[in-house]
């Protein structure tokens, strides 16, 4: 076989939670370009139904499910939609989550619940219902993603729910790595740094680009095509012998942090 072409997913079900816009809609498209169909769980139904339209226009199948990943019968729904309508699943990316700008000693016990449940609660239970369908046919690829902030504390904005929350997807990663391989399931992480999407026009964060893009080595912020690589190689076959792993995308930003 052709090197290339393991990398295509021809066949494959996939499935990106907060697939409905910025990251995770990238990642619905990288997923469909290879050759997946693509299953879209997004809280937005309005964004959802766009993104598996686009699927389609691909010439691939897609479904549009709206799912709030801090609920557990709704992430269980989930599942259960995309055994009942393709009868498997073989490649899942845990994107949704929230952030959330604010001092901790402003931080609320509801903010907190509501970022912890999202970002980290959610992702461990959208892995436990994706693992448990991916078993009976001994083969998942499992891709959470978390972010340079569950590594570092940068002082230009205090998120401590939000990085308590990263940093627990990546030690989440690694345990699911272990107790799964017996199971052929692949559970590995990627870690983006600072990428240019919607949200970084937000005011909160407009005035610290210009900081960003001066702490990162390579001169720049991410693209969102920067991360897709990542994606495809997660996807695929090509990583059937790596586990466990976090791929830190960040232009360098850790190296000097």
């Amino acid at each position: 076989m052709n090197f290339l072409d393991r990398f295509k997913l021809n066949g494959k079900k996939a499935l990106v939670t907060g697939g409905g816009q910025g990251l995770g809609r990238a990642y619905v498209r990288t997923l469909a370009e290879l050759g997946a169909d693509v299953a879209v769980a997004d809280i937005n139904e309005e964004t959802c139904f766009s993104a598996a339209e686009e699927v389609e226009s691909i010439g691939r199948k897609s479904l549009c499910i709206k799912t709030d990943v801090s609920n557990l019968n709704d992430i269980n729904n989930m599942a259960d939609k995309i055994i009942s309508e393709w009868g498997k699943l073989d490649i899942a990316i845990n994107n949704a989550g929230i952030s959330e700008v604010i001092d901790a000693l402003n931080v609320s016990e509801s903010s907190w619940d509501n970022i912890l449940d999202l970002d980290l609660k959610g992702t461990f239970f959208c892995a436990q219902a994706e693992a448990k369908v991916m078993k009976p046919n001994n083969y998942g690829k499992i891709v959470n993603i978390s972010s340079i902030l569950g590594y570092l504390v940068n002082h230009t904005e205090f998120q401590v729910p939000y990085c308590v929350a990263k940093a627990g997807v990546v030690q989440l990663t690694r345990c699911l790595a272990a107790e799964w391989a017996p199971f052929g399931i692949r559970v590995n992480c990627i870690t983006p740094g600072y990428i240019q999407t919607p949200a970084i026009e937000l005011p909160v964060f407009k005035n610290l680009k210009h900081t960003w893009i001066e702490q990162t080595p390579v001169g720049r912020l991410g693209k969102v095509e920067d991360l897709q690589a990542a994606v495809a190689y997660l996807a695929s076959e090509v990583s059937d012998f790596m586990t466990g792993n976090d791929m830190v995308i960040d232009g360098g930003f850790l190296l000097i942090k």
